[in-house]
């Protein structure tokens, strides 16, 4: 029978084009990578070298094997992958998001209510965040937008509300509100850990010079200590409060408000039941962050 161990190694061989250079990459002498592929030649019961005195190279039927070896490889790796991944999610709750307020409160949540688990989250694209979904690399996600797909169950989460804040010394410091091309031009504090609303201010502010910090305590002495604008939500006001000696400004353009999703696939939902019924509680209490929550 042929192993999985031979079908890599002729693959080497094929990217590296001699026996040497196969050798080497792969911490074998020569002498028992030429064993391993007569042995798999006798296997096939056909030749795959044209063999020449200090020169081997494929011969047609060595280039049909190594197409059939990539597609074989390619399916070990799928499976392994496959089967780790239901086995995490047998005994582990991934969470993606694709922003980080929504985490803060769900991560705790979950903890909560699946005592058992182990609790994962981690931001992501929302391209990436679907293929995971799809994939079983996530139990559930939160999405910037409603999934249409007919396999997934959507509802709609909580909202968030981008605002700048501005130091007195700003000359925008006292409007009611301000629009992205206001502040576009202008250097701003940002904090690297924003997921899609970092590209929402490229798009929104493609002239302004971003001043990325990747600590969050850092990015608050920044802010605490700086002239310059920075941003700040709803959400993040929730869980930090406003900041001191600054002055809010709701953002008027409509990419500035997002309702965030709650996405899992329909076969999940039964086993996230007390995890949906949870939020769909806390949703429709209306004394409850009105102002944030989705009425």
């Amino acid at each position: 029978m042929i192993e999985l161990y031979q079908l890599i190694q002729l693959l080497v061989i094929a990217e590296c084009g001699t026996i040497s250079g196969a050798a080497e990459q792969l911490h074998l002498s020569q002498p028992a990578l030429s064993r391993s592929m007569q042995k798999l030649e006798d296997i096939l019961q056909v030749t795959l070298f044209d063999r020449q005195k200090n020169k081997i190279t494929l011969n047609k039927n060595g280039e049909l094997a190594v197409e059939q070896a990539r597609r074989v490889v390619q399916q070990a790796h799928d499976l392994v992958e496959q089967v780790r991944i239901f086995d995490r999610s047998q005994r582990t709750i991934s969470i993606g998001s694709c922003a980080p307020a929504p985490l803060w409160e769900l991560v705790s949540l979950v903890s909560q209510l699946y005592p058992e688990m182990t609790v994962s989250s981690e931001m992501k694209g929302t391209d990436v965040l679907l293929d995971g979904l799809k994939s079983g690399v996530y139990q559930f996600i939160i999405l910037p937008f409603a999934s249409e797909e007919p396999e997934y169950c959507c509802f709609p989460f909580e909202k968030e509300q981008l605002y700048f804040s501005l130091p007195p010394a700003h000359p925008l410091f006292g409007s009611k509100g301000l629009y992205f091309k206001d502040i576009d031009g202008e250097s701003i504090l940002l904090f690297s850990q924003i997921g899609f609303w970092r590209e929402v201010c490229r798009q929104k502010m493609p002239l302004t010079r971003a001043l990325v910090q990747t600590e969050q305590e850092d990015f608050q002495e920044l802010v605490q200590a700086s002239a310059l604008p920075s941003f700040v939500s709803n959400l993040t006001m929730r869980w930090s409060g406003k900041p001191e000696n600054r002055m809010v400004i709701p953002v008027l353009d409509s990419e500035a408000s997002v309702v965030y999703h709650f996405v899992c696939r329909k076969e999940d939902k039964k086993k996230l039941s007390a995890l949906i019924q949870r939020i769909k509680t806390d949703l429709s209490q209306e004394e409850i962050h009105p102002h944030e929550r989705i009425q």
